[in-house]
C-alpha cells in the first residue's frame, strides 16, 4: 500500500506536467471505490497548476487559462479553477507515458497533456484492485480531509501534542487515557497521518518500544524519542523515493528503494542487525508487527 513517502514521492513526480494543458480525458472503468465522475471530461482545456498532498490524498489543483479571443467567450461561464482528490490505497499508481502509449489492463483513466511547445504526454491512473478513488474535490474533501490529525512532518506533530493527547490532558473534561497499543495510536488518523505499518514498525524499533506496550505507560521522554524518529523514517523514506515493496511506482515509473533500509519490517525469524536476537512478529488490528524482543522489552 502506497503510504505518505510514496504518495509525496508520486506528488513530485507530477512535476514535470505542471504548466501543461488537458487535451483529452479517457475514462475506462469508472468502478472504483466510490464512483469517479462521469463529468471528468469538463477539465479538458485546463492547466495542471499545481499538487499538493494531505495525508494519503493528492490534490489535484487546475486552471483555466485567460482567453482573449472572442471565440473562447464561452469558456467565461466555466468555473476558472478545478481540483481532484486521488487516493491511490491498496495498488494505485499515476504513471506517465508519452503520448499514444496503449491502455494496459488496469488503467481506468488516461489523462492527456499538451505542454507550451506542443509535445504531448499521457498520465494513466493504473490500480488493479480497483480501491482507489479519484473524484471532484469539493464534493468529497469535507468527508475525507476533515477528520484528520496534523502532518507528521509539520510543526503541529510534536511530543507535547502527542502526549498529551495519550494522556488526555488537552482535554477540557477529565477522561481516562489512551491504553491502546501504541503502534495502533500512531497510525490512527486521526491522531497523525500518514504512518503507515512499514513507518510505524520501523519507527517503534529505532525507539526502543514494544509495538504491544499501552499507550499511556509511555514515559514523556519516551514519547519525544519516538516522535523523532517517525520524522526522521519520514524524511529518509521520501529522500530514497517510498519503499517497492510489489507494484509501487511513481508517475515517472520509478520505484523506490527505501526498503533496502528496513531493520525489522518483514524480517520475522530473521536476526536484528543490533543484538542478533531472532525477530517476533504479533498481529495488532489485524497487521503484522515485527520487533526484537530484546531492543524493544515489553516492560
Amino acid at each position: 500500500m502506497p503510504e505518505l513517502p510514496e504518495v509525496e514521492t508520486t506528488k513530485t513526480s507530477l512535476t514535470p506536467l505542471l504548466g501543461q494543458r488537458i487535451a483529452d480525458i479517457k475514462i475506462f472503468q469508472p468502478k472504483l471505490r466510490w464512483a469517479m465522475p462521469d463529468d471528468l471530461d469538463k477539465l479538458v482545456g485546463f492547466t495542471l497548476e499545481s499538487v499538493e498532498r494531505r495525508a494519503k490524498y493528492l490534490i489535484l489543483n487546475f486552471a483555466l487559462p485567460s482567453f482573449n479571443d472572442s471565440s473562447d467567450m464561452a469558456h467565461a461561464k466555466m468555473p476558472t479553477t478545478r481540483q481532484l482528490l486521488i487516493h491511490l490505497v491498496m495498488s494505485g499508481s499515476l504513471q506517465q507515458h508519452s503520448y499514444g502509449t496503449d491502455k494496459r489492463k488496469h488503467d481506468h483513466l488516461i489523462i492527456a497533456f499538451n505542454n507550451v511547445d506542443n509535445t504531448q504526454s499521457q498520465l494513466h491512473y493504473y490500480d488493479p484492485r480497483r480501491f482507489g478513488s479519484v473524484l471532484w474535490y469539493q464534493d468529497y474533501s469535507a468527508k475525507l480531509l476533515d477528520h484528520l490529525g496534523p502532518e507528521p512532518l509539520s510543526a503541529d506533530f510534536t511530543a507535547d501534542y502527542l502526549y498529551q493527547l495519550i494522556q488526555r490532558t488537552n482535554l477540557p473534561t477529565k477522561k481516562q487515557p489512551i491504553t491502546r497499543p501504541i503502534k495502533s495510536v500512531i497510525m490512527e488518523q486521526q491522531v497523525v497521518v500518514g504512518v503507515g505499518n512499514i513507518y510505524a514498525t520501523e519507527s517503534l524499533y529505532l525507539s526502543g518500544i514494544h509495538p504491544a506496550i499501552p499507550a499511556h505507560q509511555l514515559s514523556y521522554d519516551q514519547i519525544i524519542i519516538l516522535v523523532g524518529h517517525i520524522k526522521n523514517i519520514l524524511q529518509k523514506a521520501i529522500a530514497l523515493g517510498g519503499s517497492t515493496l510489489k507494484d509501487f511506482t511513481v508517475a515517472s515509473g520509478q520505484t523506490g528503494y527505501f526498503q533496502q533500509t528496513l531493520n525489522v519490517y518483514g524480517r520475522q525469524g530473521k536476526t536484528c542487525p543490533h543484538c542478533n536476537t531472532t525477530l517476533e512478529n504479533i498481529k495488532l488490528t489485524g497487521r503484522a508487527s515485527v520487533f526484537c524482543p530484546n531492543c524493544q522489552p515489553m516492560s
